[in-house]
């Protein structure tokens, strides 16, 4: 399906809801480039974690950001569950997150648009978004959809551990002082505890639609 002129999609919310494969689908159905903004937190804690710095040491983290190879997004330990923590402890800080403000706006900005996932997409990276989702999914499902992926890599946590660290993860994201995970006032909410992914697919694409105007046309 061809996109309009420039089109930006936002897809916010939680760790294991089903943004990041809701959001690559998106941008395959309308032909648009897609970046998981999540990757450049990652890279961040892992640069840090590579180091030998603490996650939660601000000027470590910042001078990480500002200096950060674009090689790290391949690395192998990028989406381990360690490097998971570290993402999540530097982009509660403020210095962090303004120094990867620009590169993300500047894939939103590129011409005929793009889709980007991430937590705080649609409140400050691209407010102005086209279409603009919150997906989300009760934490009990997050976890047993993590617990199964992290399970299928010979990863030995327990469903309970998963759990702890997602909450954990919400708590950090939802209470940090500079770009919360939060919903944008004009993001629709997808809920997807209890779709399967064909179905959470065909639902984003309804929603984005919607928010579009072409539904029916």
């Amino acid at each position: 399906m061809k996109s309009p002129q420039h089109l930006v999609i936002a897809v916010d919310g939680p760790a294991a809801s089903g943004k990041g494969t809701i959001a690559r689908a998106l941008a395959r159905r309308y032909g648009l480039p897609h970046l998981d903004t999540g990757k450049l937190y990652r890279a961040t804690g892992l640069a840090v974690r590579l180091a030998g710095q603490s996650p939660a040491d601000e000027d470590a983290a910042t001078a990480a950001a500002l200096g950060l190879d674009p090689a790290l997004l391949d690395d192998p330990d990028l989406m381990s569950s360690a490097n998971a923590e570290a993402a999540s402890i530097v982009s509660a800080h403020p210095r962090v997150r303004a120094a990867l403000l620009e590169r993300q706006r500047a894939f939103a900005a590129q011409p005929g648009g793009a889709v980007l996932d991430g937590r705080d997409i649609g409140t400050v990276i691209a407010p102005d978004a086209g279409a603009k989702l919150f997906v989300t999914a009760r934490p009990e499902t997050r976890a047993q959809r993590r617990h199964r992926e992290l399970a299928a890599a010979g990863d030995p946590r327990t469903l309970a551990d998963v759990l702890a660290d997602i909450e954990a993860r919400d708590a950090r994201d939802s209470g940090r002082s500079t770009a919360p995970l939060r919903r944008a006032e004009d993001a629709a909410l997808l809920d997807t505890s209890d779709l399967a992914i064909d179905a959470a697919v065909r639902q984003a694409i309804l929603l984005v639609e919607a928010a579009l105007g072409t539904v029916g046309q």
